[in-house]
């Protein structure tokens, strides 16, 4: 491959990049796929405190790590920095958007959306990323998984308020092929997979460790599937690479220009802006997809707009956090017999989400905004954070415990066996025991647009109270769930400072019929400029409702097949 030239560059790695990646490989052209991230093979996901310090992205400081930190007015966004982007960290499922939610609003509603695509063109597109991820639902009907308290509990408190429940799809291998469900089991895969690390992963060791990076390989990321067959079919994937500008060529194509990290120098701060430190590399392409997802590829634009004149005034715009809204009940409990016990949720035990309540829309039988609610895990070790701040009951039992000892010793008679005494320490432990996460999301109104500041730097401007009715449904619901469960619901704690948190930040170069509604047409071509794709989160007119991976691969995919449709000559329309 021409180390200066390509058929078609990609700027990240994540649902909509990897598949680029694949799908224009398959068609024969010469791809090369820029990451800025580190590749994580199986075992290198950070787990110490020591470790997770350096885990967040900022080369500056010699950090180079998975997560990737954003905070604006009165929005947090999380997202990833590694090869598989938001496959790394995400809960894996894989719901389609719903068909009712692809909604044609009038163009002079505030915050209205247009979808310009409908279900029925993109289910053949879901269908293909469903194979290529192989999805598959919880094996709930099977031991050991049918143990999963948590999937009951949402289940039972679904059934009691008739709202409908179901077990969404999940890019997670429980069993080989033609073989039952069972964790643990080392993964047969056909091919060498893109770290090259045989006999590595394993099925589904319900650790709920999904959100910090499978160690096991359970996942089956971006890296194990998508781009591990564009390699095969010949890509270069490039780690470490950062894209800082580009540029339209005269005659056609684009220029691009980028720098390389080097991850050994990790805790070392450097000017990675200066081009003594960091020297440019060039590359040229007949194609330039941005996949740098929401904020990166918004960001990339809004830096470059100078070479893009002719861009449209919606850059930035219709921003959404897809509605992800955080609460939690605690204490769960059911009452049997007339006597009320504690519900042991054990949140840490499966995957990260394994099922989920649709509470539907106005257009499809509801009322107000519909949204999502799922049962969320998290790893073992927040259940040690969590029951330490259970100070008072604590306290009390290591009194009790200094108590007993000092009289034991007074009297001369002092217990060789203290083992009852060591256990009563953790007290109950149902602080942490009965803990039951939900994730929430669905339609909020895409009101936020992004701009750059003075500093050059990315600002959102996003109000809470734009989309106040949608989030008052989400918490009264679970609230109710938490009333079924007879446990005591606590909000988001970012919620008391008037802040929410997204982990699928939506928008900033929406899909629009026209340039003065979109920045991209409905095949993510960008408006006047021919070959210039864009295929991440930042092309959705508004919220996806669903978990937003699934709608953002399919669109990749559409768009993919389009170039491949049209090749030797301009796509654009």
């Amino acid at each position: 491959m021409d180390e200066m030239h390509v058929d078609a560059l990609i700027v990240g790695s994540g649902f909509g990049g990897s598949v680029m990646a694949y799908r224009l490989a398959q068609a024969g052209l010469e791809v090369c796929l820029l990451e800025r991230g580190k590749p994580y093979p199986p075992g290198s996901f950070s787990r110490s405190p020591y470790q997770m310090k350096n885990n967040f992205w900022n080369p500056s400081e010699g950090k180079y790590g998975l997560f990737s930190v954003w905070s604006f007015d009165g929005m947090n966004a999380i997202v990833s920095s590694g090869l598989g982007g938001g496959s790394l960290i995400y809960s894996n499922v894989l719901l389609r958007k719903d068909e009712k939610w692809f909604v044609r609003e009038d163009r002079s509603k505030p915050g209205y959306e247009y979808w310009p695509v409908t279900r029925e063109e993109l289910d053949p597109h879901y269908e293909q990323v469903e194979q290529m991820l192989n999805a598959q639902a919880y094996p709930f009907d099977t031991a050991p998984y049918n143990a999963t308290v948590r999937t009951r509990a949402l289940q039972h408190a679904a059934e009691r308020l008739q709202l409908e429940w179901c077990l969404p799809k999940l890019a997670v291998t429980f069993a080989n092929e033609g073989e039952p469900p069972a964790p643990g089991v080392p993964l047969f895969e056909e091919l060498p997979n893109i770290h090259n690390v045989p006999r590595a992963r394993s099925t589904c060791r319900l650790c709920g460790e999904c959100n910090i990076g499978c160690n096991f390989g359970s996942k089956n990321t971006l890296d194990y599937t998508y781009l591990s067959a564009a390699k095969r079919l010949g890509a270069e994937i490039k780690t470490c690479c950062e894209v800082r500008s580009f540029q339209p060529l005269d005659g056609g194509g684009y220029s691009i220009s980028y720098v390389e990290h080097d991850p050994a120098l990790e805790g070392q701060p450097l000017q990675t802006h200066d081009p003594q430190v960091l020297p440019p590399k060039q590359i040229t392409a007949d194609r330039l997809i941005l996949s740098a997802g929401t904020l990166g590829t918004t960001y990339l634009l809004l830096k470059n707009r100078e070479h893009f004149p002719a861009i449209s005034r919606q850059l930035g715009n219709r921003f959404s956090g897809n509605g992800d809204c955080l609460g939690f009940v605690m204490k769960c409990g059911e009452t049997v017999d007339g006597q009320r016990k504690p519900l042991l949720i054990e949140a840490s035990h499966s995957a990260a989400i394994t099922s989920t309540i649709r509470v539907p829309d106005a257009v499809d039988g509801g009322t107000g905004r519909g949204f999502y609610i799922q049962d969320a895990g998290y790893p073992e070790f927040v259940n040690w954070i969590v029951q330490i701040l259970d100070t008072a009951e604590a306290a009390g039992h290591i009194l009790a415990l200094g108590a007993h000892l000092a009289l034991e010793w007074l009297r001369g008679r002092a217990e060789s066996d203290i083992s009852r005494y060591i256990a009563d320490l953790f007290g109950t432990s149902e602080l942490s025991a009965c803990l039951l996460p939900l994730d929430g999301m669905g339609r909020d109104i895409p009101s936020g647009v992004m701009k750059l500041d003075d500093n050059g730097l990315l600002n959102l401007h996003w109000n809470l109270r734009d989309s106040d009715s949608y989030y008052e449904g989400v918490k009264e619901a679970m609230k109710a769930i938490s009333r079924v469960l007879e446990g005591e619901f606590v909000d988001d704690p970012l919620w008391l400072l008037n802040r929410a948190i997204t982990v699928h930040p939506l928008g900033g170069c929406p899909m629009g019929r026209d340039i003065d509604e979109g920045v991209v047409n409905a095949y993510g071509e960008v408006f006047n400029y021919p070959n210039l794709y864009i295929a991440d989160g930042s092309v959705m007119p508004g919220p996806v409702g669903a978990n937003p991976s699934l709608t953002i691969a399919a669109l990749a995919d559409r768009f993919a097949l389009h170039i491949t449709d049209n090749l030797g000559g301009s796509s654009h329309e």
